[in-house]
């Protein structure tokens, strides 16, 4: 067993769709980046490069690259883990949290969920996402940004 965690934040603007978790979310301003800036995908692409022990999004897409302006973020967590399938491991669970003040996350959860675990080769019940306010405390709570972390647990395949 491999376990790996991940944490992102990026901004909130204006001109910017908003995608989490591989699904465009209707919202009047959607998060900054080089690639399409989904947050929520970048932490678990995060957790699983950490699981492997190779390093983090940074190195492997790194924003200097201009193959990676405005890349989908599906996209990277697929070659992510095409390199997490080649070192021989399979989803075990990943488990992942949103902080947004708004907004809200709950009608688009389950969606997420099953993106995730088809972009994750994985059964919807291996993958969690919840999210969570910040009672409008920090850059989240004021509508600046959104964060993301994750855990993930990889086990070796049969």
């Amino acid at each position: 067993m491999r376990i790996g965690q991940g944490f992102d934040v990026h901004q909130l603007v204006e001109g910017r769709p908003l995608i989490l978790g591989g699904i465009d979310i209707p919202h009047d301003k959607g998060l900054l980046g080089h690639s399409d800036a989904d947050v929520l995908l970048h932490t678990i692409a995060d957790a699983c490069l950490g699981a492997i022990g190779e390093g983090d999004i940074g190195k492997h897409f790194p924003d200097t690259d201009a193959a990676f302006k405005d890349a989908d973020s599906a996209l990277l967590l697929t070659h992510v883990w095409d390199l997490v399938k080649k070192r021989g491991y399979r989803l075990g669970n990943v488990d992942c949290t949103i902080m947004a003040q708004k907004p809200k996350m709950a009608p688009y959860i389950q969606v997420m969920q099953e993106r995730i675990a088809d972009l994750l080769e994985s059964d919807v019940s291996q993958v969690n996402v919840k999210a969570t306010t910040t009672e409008k405390l920090g850059f989240t709570g004021r509508e600046e940004g959104i964060a993301s972390q994750a855990v993930v647990l990889l086990v070796e395949s049969k």
